[in-house]
């Protein structure tokens, strides 16, 4: 049984906001920032909650919110999403804790709360699946729950391939969830506008 305790979340915030134009993470958000928000919602399914970091990381880890979780660096951040989230994942492999899962969430998707991710891992528990994916059309990808025996390739990932491939090829044992339209990125000051106040 995956719970608080032997359950990691990781939170991938390492790019550069190029679409956006500035600090994407420390954008406003109800009262915090986006990567707050996510820092929030992370905190209340796991004990364990790692934040990767890399493009500005000096300037946002100053933010109140991070000095609640684990902070980490990835300096070949520029190397894309899939080198962030080995970064992470060969963190994990390599901490004394005995994690049983990790929850890979995203910085920049704010709709995506508490009871989602929940939901994701109820999923497991439930169907014992070792992947439990977000749908995206007819793809999946993050938000997504990895069972620790998917450790060793996550972390072996790298450039811009992300969780996607390792849930494309193991099909069998995934389960994909809608988000009911929650997975949605802020990429963009229009994206961040219109989505403000939802």
């Amino acid at each position: 049984m995956v719970n608080k305790n032997n359950l990691a979340v990781l939170i991938l915030a390492a790019g550069q906001s190029s679409r956006m134009g500035k600090i994407k993470q420390l954008l406003p958000w109800k009262n915090t920032t986006l990567l707050g928000n996510a820092i929030k919602n992370a905190k209340s399914i796991s004990k364990n909650v790692i934040v990767v970091l890399g493009a500005f990381a000096a300037k946002i880890k100053i933010i109140p919110d991070l000095r609640e979780v684990r902070c980490i660096e990835n300096e070949n951040w520029q190397d894309g999403l899939g080198s962030s989230l080995a970064f992470g994942i060969n963190f994990l492999r390599n901490s004394t804790n005995e994690y049983q899962a990790v929850l890979v969430i995203l910085g920049d998707q704010p709709l995506i709360d508490s009871v989602y991710l929940k939901s994701l891992v109820a999923s497991h528990n439930h169907t014992k699946k070792g992947i439990i994916a977000t749908a995206y059309g007819d793809k999946a990808g993050v938000p997504a729950f990895f069972s620790v025996k998917y450790f060793e390739v996550l972390g072996e990932l790298d450039g811009d391939n992300g969780a996607k491939a390792v849930i494309n090829s193991n099909k069998n044992d995934t389960m994909i969830l809608s988000s009911n339209g929650k997975s949605i990125d802020i990429d963009t000051v229009e994206d961040y506008k219109k989505n403000l106040n939802s």
